[in-house]
């Protein structure tokens, strides 16, 4: 799918690209040149990706990018086909790839081309509130809500029977059907990556997207950040409690139910069938499996299999946990 929210600014030629960024290389790649900036797992043979973990060996090893930025200990791991750049730090690396590629990234400067609804066509189409702001290239369905004082940012996609509350911000954001958002939600917002440094952090650019599929709902005062180089999603029939945060690249299968204040760490998987008490806290780029149960105030620190009920910090198996604390 090609991303309507961040100009993409390549190709590139390889070589120049990586001077640009002073990335000393060995080799000389010709005129090789680089149309965009990719996971493992979407990038094509036109595309640069990065791998930085053993957690991904898989996608690594059927990656189809033609270039990967990694380390040293990890380039083995990669197929012959993907030329290896060796950094010492493939984060920064990447999110300096990634700032060439979508300048735009970086910042959520608000959007300057809204407008009152009651000043564009979808007022025909649309039942709204009192101060409903509408940017350019927005799309929307048939019998939707939009309540007061609500923002919906340029190229935002709305499908039928939608409900947006009020005081609601939706930005980079692609919603299919009858999906409920409640008061007070902020969505598509940049997520929480940067690089420390003393004198100034270096921001991630945040280039995906959130996406809400058929049938779910997000409860009020709920924060879903968007992708940042794959896209955040919430699968069907999936329903959020109030004042949940979901951070970037977080992806939430089906039929799950998730209470309230619980937040979920960048680049965590959640599977299927997965109910989740108050409170509990899912750290990153963790899998967790599906049919889960998992109790109210836990810590999930590590992967669950399918088909587990944990609970406590950090959770474990029910059962355990009850045997300990009796």
């Amino acid at each position: 799918m090609v991303n309507p929210f961040f100009k993409n600014n390549g190709p590139f030629e390889i070589n120049k690209l990586l001077n640009s960024i002073n990335v000393t290389i060995t080799q000389n790649f010709k005129k090789n040149k680089i149309h965009d900036i990719k996971d493992l797992v979407n990038s094509t043979n036109k595309d640069i990706s990065f791998f930085h973990s053993k957690k991904y060996e898989k996608q690594a090893i059927n990656t189809k990018a033609s270039f990967c930025i990694t380390t040293e200990k990890l380039k083995n791991l990669l197929p012959a086909s993907c030329h290896k750049i060796v950094v010492d730090n493939v984060l920064l690396t990447t999110a300096k790839i990634t700032k060439i590629f979508y300048p735009d990234s970086i910042n959520d400067n608000f959007d300057s081309t809204v407008k009152e609804i009651t000043k564009t066509l979808l007022k025909k189409k649309v039942k709204y509130g009192k101060n409903v702001l509408v940017g350019k290239n927005v799309k929307i369905g048939k019998n939707c809500l939009i309540g007061h004082n609500s923002i919906i940012e340029k190229n935002v996609i709305i499908g039928d029977n939608c409900s947006i509350g009020s005081n609601v911000i939706l930005r980079n954001t692609i919603l299919k059907n009858n999906i409920n958002i409640l008061d007070g939600c902020v969505i598509g917002k940049k997520g929480f990556g940067f690089f420390p440094n003393n004198k100034k952090n270096y921001r991630y650019p945040q280039i995906g997207v959130v996406i809400i599929e058929d049938n779910s709902e997000i409860g009020c005062g709920s924060t879903i950040d968007r992708g940042s180089i794959s896209n955040t999603i919430i699968g069907k029939n999936t329903y959020l409690d109030n004042q949940i945060h979901i951070a970037h690249n977080v992806k939430i299968g089906d039929n799950c139910i998730i209470a309230g204040q619980v937040g979920f760490a960048g680049s965590s998987t959640i599977g299927n069938n997965v109910m989740i008490g108050g409170q509990a806290g899912i750290s990153g780029h963790l899998k967790i499996g599906n049919n889960i149960q998992i109790g109210g105030g836990s810590g999930v620190i590590r992967n669950i299999d399918d088909n587990n009920k944990v609970m406590g910090y950090p959770a474990k198996n029910l059962k355990k946990f009850i045997k300990e604390i009796n």
